[in-house]
């Protein structure tokens, strides 16, 4: 079996993520969907499975329609599909995660 690793560093990180929140801050929230899709980049293009580095493919466009839809299902139900916010997301990243090569 071969490695499994990760190999971003913390510096790397930090900067991603003070972009990604500058960024968002200063369009008032509209280029989220972009930072999140920065930051994912960044995780998956330095995560190794079984020797194998991994890429996402996702892109802002995708991310903020799906944030739209997902808006309004958390308006009309009342708040209630907000509970599964978090795992539709999760759901959107694993299905634009692949392997590289």
């Amino acid at each position: 079996m071969k490695d499994s690793y990760f190999d971003g560093g913390l510096l790397q990180l930090i900067c991603y993520s003070l972009l990604g929140w500058f960024v968002t801050v200063l369009t008032l929230g509209i280029c989220y969907p972009w930072a999140m899709c920065m930051i994912y980049n960044w995780e998956t293009k330095h995560t190794v499975v079984n020797g194998q580095r991994l890429k996402f493919n996702g892109t802002a466009m995708q991310l903020f329609g799906n944030y739209i839809k997902w808006l309004l299902l958390t308006f009309i139900t009342l708040g209630i599909y907000g509970f599964w916010l978090g795992i539709a997301i999760k759901k959107w990243k694993v299905m634009h995660t692949e392997f590289e090569n």
